[in-house]
């Protein structure tokens, strides 16, 4: 017997950096099916992503994902309403990729489209169901090419309180995994090991910069000398308690900035939210869903809820965007 119908559904296609992303969500924020086929083990031989590589995987990709994603709905493309799709800021050929499928798959059914700003998508993480957070709220958004704090006002209005002035804190995580000899991606990597080490072995410097802004190119560079003094042996020894210093840095500055802020209610959004020294820091504050820290499409689906959709046709001249 057949089951009852989807309707109104948001197809969402994320393809900004490595990940090729469909998910699908409802009106009212229920994610019917999140799908994320991650590159990383693509590009761990290079130690990060080759942006021309990361396109021709998306490429490969992106169909076959919006498939499974509608498969694990339970959906058709008779049940979307609209398509959001991810459009800056990031790798411009990777996000051509996503745009191109989005445009194509709305134009084909006459839909509507919502182009949507990664970071947007972000916060709008926190937004789904089954506990959506709902503003006010400050928001600490760390990623791989980003850290910001964020006044988030409404679903749509946010103001910049702080950003980073150099490395971003997710970029900081990758450049020292890179020093110290590990995978990638490096966050993970370093937060596996740093659980074998002592924090305090090493006391790396916090930037103390104006504001509410980050700084992360002094603390990098402080790895980077600490490792030149130590022997192939003697690193290799020392490893866990670098990985873990280095990180109780990144997160002592990421916090610092939360606590100075003076918000009431927290959130913390982006790929740096799955660290876990960082999650228990900040256990007071509402957390981006493990499996929603990352890049992936029901953030992008998600945010689409409170955007503007662009009617059809009028969305084929659309274009991508590297940065904001």
């Amino acid at each position: 017997m057949e089951g009852p119908r989807i309707s109104g559904l948001i197809l969402g296609i994320e393809t900004s950096c490595d990940e090729t992303a469909a998910a699908l969500v409802t009106e009212d924020g229920e994610l019917r099916a999140n799908v994320v086929a991650s590159q990383a083990d693509l590009h761990a031989r290079f130690g990060g992503v080759v942006p021309e590589v990361a396109s021709r995987r998306h490429l490969e990709l992106v169909v076959p994902v919006v498939r499974e994603a509608l498969g694990e709905a339970g959906a058709t493309l008779d049940d979307v309403g609209r398509v959001a799709v991810t459009q800056g800021p990031g790798l411009v050929g990777a996000l051509l990729v996503g745009i191109a499928a989005a445009k194509a798959l709305a134009w084909a059914r006459r839909l509507p489209l919502v182009p949507v700003d990664h970071l947007d998508g972000h916060i709008a993480s926190l937004y789904l169901e089954p506990d959506p957070v709902e503003p006010p709220f400050l928001c600490l958004l760390a990623s791989g090419g980003h850290t910001l704090l964020l006044d988030v006002r409404s679903h749509s209005e946010q103001e910049i309180l702080g950003t980073t002035l150099d490395d971003a804190a997710g970029e900081a995580f990758d450049k020292g995994a890179r020093l110290l000899g590990l995978g990638y991606p490096g966050g993970r990597e370093i937060d596996r090991l740093a659980r074998h080490g002592d924090p305090e072995a090493y006391d790396f410097p916090v930037a103390r910069v104006p504001g509410l802004d980050f700084s992360f190119s002094g603390l990098k560079t402080a790895l980077l000398y600490a490792v030149r003094d130590l022997g192939p042996e003697e690193l290799e020894a020392r490893k866990a308690d670098l990985a873990a210093s280095y990180q109780r840095a990144i997160v002592k500055a990421l916090v610092g900035r939360v606590r100075e802020a003076g918000r009431d209610r927290v959130a913390v959004v982006g790929g740096v939210a799955a660290n876990s020294e960082l999650r228990a820091s900040l256990a007071d504050a509402s957390l981006a869903p493990l499996a929603l820290t990352t890049d992936n499409a029901a953030m992008i689906a998600s945010a689409a809820r409170f955007a503007e959709p662009v009617p059809y046709p009028r969305y084929l001249g659309l274009d991508a965007y590297a940065s904001r």
